[in-house]
């Protein structure tokens, strides 16, 4: 992930930091390590939950997201509008074309995205249901209205373990979105 330069500055642990994206049928599981926190969402599109995992430092929490939490999360992002654009770039060894996503309260993002590569189940990530192919390149809104670029290195394409995407039963400590922010 390219940061942007006022966020390395602030913290230079964050250099570094990496995306990974796996996808399995139904299934999907996105690791976001910034370094000194790891987040771990684990989604499942057929029972339309998802489970985020942290672990900051080895203190490790799992936040559960039912059906409606799942399903109010996608529509949050359902409406995004991806316009393409002429601009094209060789990523990982495919050709991408550019798309301008544009968020409901009219905030906009670049993502180049690879039409040879299309998923099989279009909620593998929530930002990308519209996108008309898989994302290896794209911007990342923050809160502070940065964007952070992440850059795909490679694509593999095997088959990954069901085990993958399985939620902890130990080792974490359960706690709700509520419960998180009050820490």
């Amino acid at each position: 992930m390219e940061l942007p330069p006022e966020q390395l500055q602030m913290d230079a642990m964050l250099e570094g930091s990496t995306f990974t994206q796996y996808m399995r049928g139904p299934l999907s599981r996105i690791d976001m390590n910034f370094n000194i926190v790891h987040y771990t969402y684990l989604i499942n599109s057929k029972t339309e939950t998802m489970t985020t995992l942290i672990d900051q430092h080895g203190n490790k929490y799992l936040i559960r997201a039912g059906k409606d939490q799942y399903n109010k999360d996608l529509k949050q992002y359902e409406n995004i509008q991806f316009k393409d654009q002429s601009d094209t770039k060789e990523i990982a060894g495919y050709t991408c074309r550019k798309a301008i996503g544009t968020m409901p309260d009219g905030q906009t993002f670049e993502v180049f995205y690879a039409t040879d590569l299309i998923p099989e189940n279009k909620q593998y990530n929530r930002r990308f249901v519209n996108l008309k192919g898989i994302p290896l390149e794209f911007e990342i809104l923050t809160k502070t209205g940065a964007k952070t670029r992440v850059i795909a290195t490679k694509v593999d394409l095997f088959p990954i373990p069901a085990s993958y995407f399985d939620v902890p039963k130990t080792g974490y400590k359960e706690v709700s979105q509520e419960e998180l922010k009050n820490m």
